[in-house]
């Protein structure tokens, strides 16, 4: 499970409203019929219109200066092993993301407890994704897109008179190029998988808009906070405020795997990641030491994100470093490319 919050962007692009951000999020509707079109969704309805959802949060932002986002975005984005567990459905997700947003409200430190009525928030399912420039796929396959380039200029400078040459030797050079390329997409007719093209397998994804404000207009709910828990004067009065992010990604984990049944491996709990990042060496050091059906799952799953994993040896400690730090470096690789559930 990845779950992304940022803030507004407060560029250009989104300066101000909402409505760009939520005509971008109608890109995957296009010519669709209406029956298949994704619509955007809140805790009690099905299908809320893009002019309401713009209406609604561009609308809801009393006392907020020019400065402050007006609203958060949350990328929800379950792991291909999550999705096939939930058979890809988007009923089930859209159970979850109902589900996610009481832990949401719950994360929040106030004197009033936050519960999902007092979130204003608009979801919707997307279904695909394409590949950008630091998918692991795509870097592997960089020296040959490099190459291939280069000989199309060749081709071009030949063309044009700038050069002399044999065009067909090099189209069959690129075309074998083409084909030796390490990552190839099968639904696209066995191509070099290249950026922008649409990514295979389960994608599905959930975009969810958060106004700043609570649904009453009254007052700020900020996921961004730099306190968990702290207690500020206000007015002469002691007020409690912050959002607590380690606590909502615990619970967004676990409530997918109550509310479906889901068996999570190590390697793809948060808690496994902040490990990484914190300790490696105690990452590893509780990766080895789970039950032999667990380690063999870890393993298989970080095999299945593209890392490499060397055989520790345990009788020679400088042999061990190496190979501690070659599996190290493949799952930084892996987490920072996005192919790694962790």
């Amino acid at each position: 499970m990845y779950i992304a919050i940022t803030k507004q962007h407060m560029d250009i692009n989104y300066k101000g409203s909402v409505r760009d951000f939520v005509n971008y999020l109608e890109k995957e509707n296009g010519d669709k019929s209406p029956e298949v079109q994704e619509h955007f969704f809140d805790q009690y309805n099905d299908s809320v219109s893009p002019e309401e959802v713009i209406a609604e949060i561009d609308g809801n932002t009393a006392k907020l200066s020019k400065k402050d986002p007006k609203f958060y975005s949350l990328v929800v984005s379950p792991s291909p092993k999550e999705l096939h567990h939930i058979k890809n459905n988007p009923e089930q997700l859209r159970v979850y993301v109902r589900e996610l947003m009481k832990d949401y409200a719950d994360s929040f430190y106030r004197d009033k407890k936050i519960t999902v009525d007092n979130i204003k928030y608009y979801a919707k399912l997307e279904h695909e994704r394409t590949y950008k420039g630091t998918d692991k796929k795509i870097q592997e396959n960089q020296p040959y897109a490099t190459k291939i380039l280069e000989l199309k200029n060749d081709i071009g400078s030949i063309r044009q008179g700038q050069s002399t040459g044999n065009i067909k030797k090099l189209e069959k050079e690129i075309a074998h190029l083409e084909k030796e390329a390490p990552h190839q997409s099968r639904g696209f007719g066995s191509k070099r998988i290249v950026r922008g093209m649409q990514k295979e397998g389960y994608q599905s994804h959930v975009h969810i808009i958060v106004s700043r404000k609570d649904s009453t207009n009254s007052y700020s709910l900020s996921p961004g906070s730099k306190f968990k828990e702290s207690v500020t004067t206000l007015n002469g009065e002691k007020v409690k405020q912050g959002f607590h992010r380690d606590k909502f990604y615990k619970a967004a984990e676990k409530r997918f795997d109550k509310t479906f049944g889901y068996h999570r491996n190590f390697v793809e709990s948060y808690q496994a990641k902040k490990t990484f990042l914190k300790d490696p060496k105690q990452f590893f050091a509780i990766l080895t030491g789970l039950p032999t059906s667990e380690k063999q799952m870890a393993f298989k799953l970080l095999h299945k994100a593209g890392v490499n994993i060397p055989t520790i040896p345990t009788n020679n400690v400088q042999l061990a470093f190496k190979a501690f730090m070659k599996l190290k470096r493949g799952v930084e690789v892996a987490m920072r490319s996005g192919s790694i559930g962790i």
